[in-house]
Protein backbone atom coordinates (compact mmCIF):
# COMPACT_ATOMS: atom_id res chain seq x y z
CA UNK A 1 0.00 0.00 0.00
CA UNK A 2 2.42 2.43 1.05
CA UNK A 3 5.49 0.82 -1.32
CA UNK A 4 5.04 3.66 -3.66
CA UNK A 5 5.09 6.49 -1.76
CA UNK A 6 7.75 5.17 0.38
CA UNK A 7 9.86 4.76 -2.62
CA UNK A 8 9.28 8.29 -3.81
CA UNK A 9 10.03 9.72 -0.69
CA UNK A 10 13.16 7.62 -0.51
CA UNK A 11 14.41 8.75 -3.79
CA UNK A 12 13.62 12.85 -2.59
CA UNK A 13 15.68 12.30 0.50
CA UNK A 14 18.80 11.19 -1.23
CA UNK A 15 18.51 14.05 -3.72
CA UNK A 16 17.88 16.33 -1.01
CA UNK A 17 21.16 15.03 1.06
CA UNK A 18 22.87 15.86 -2.17
CA UNK A 19 21.37 19.15 -2.92
CA UNK A 20 21.57 20.74 0.58
CA UNK A 21 23.46 18.18 2.91
CA UNK A 22 23.20 15.69 4.99
CA UNK A 23 22.84 17.53 7.53
CA UNK A 24 20.27 20.17 6.40
CA UNK A 25 16.85 20.76 7.87
CA UNK A 26 15.49 20.11 4.41
CA UNK A 27 17.22 16.70 4.61
CA UNK A 28 16.22 15.80 8.21
CA UNK A 29 12.30 16.52 7.36
CA UNK A 30 12.37 14.48 4.46
CA UNK A 31 14.23 11.86 6.55
CA UNK A 32 11.27 12.22 9.36
CA UNK A 33 8.94 12.38 6.49
CA UNK A 34 10.19 8.60 5.28
CA UNK A 35 10.39 7.37 9.00
CA UNK A 36 6.62 7.89 9.24
CA UNK A 37 5.89 6.18 5.96
CA UNK A 38 8.00 3.59 7.29
CA UNK A 39 6.28 3.21 10.65
CA UNK A 40 2.45 3.55 9.36
CA UNK A 41 3.85 0.40 6.64
CA UNK A 42 5.15 -1.85 9.51
CA UNK A 43 2.03 -1.31 11.60
CA UNK A 44 -0.40 -2.05 8.91
CA UNK A 45 1.57 -5.28 8.17
CA UNK A 46 1.55 -6.10 11.99
CA UNK A 47 -1.90 -5.80 11.80
CA UNK A 48 -2.59 -7.86 9.01
CA UNK A 49 -0.71 -10.35 10.65
CA UNK A 50 -2.66 -10.34 13.72
CA UNK A 51 -6.14 -10.27 12.20
CA UNK A 52 -4.77 -13.33 10.26
CA UNK A 53 -3.53 -14.99 13.67
CA UNK A 54 -6.52 -14.06 14.69
CA UNK A 55 -8.60 -15.65 12.20
CA UNK A 56 -6.66 -18.96 12.15
CA UNK A 57 -7.30 -19.43 15.74
CA UNK A 58 -11.00 -18.89 15.50
CA UNK A 59 -10.80 -21.49 12.49
CA UNK A 60 -9.27 -23.85 14.37
CA UNK A 61 -12.47 -23.90 17.40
Amino acid sequence: MFTNSIELKRKSLLKTALQYGINSSETITCSQELDILLLNEIKLRNSKITSNQVNTSYKKE
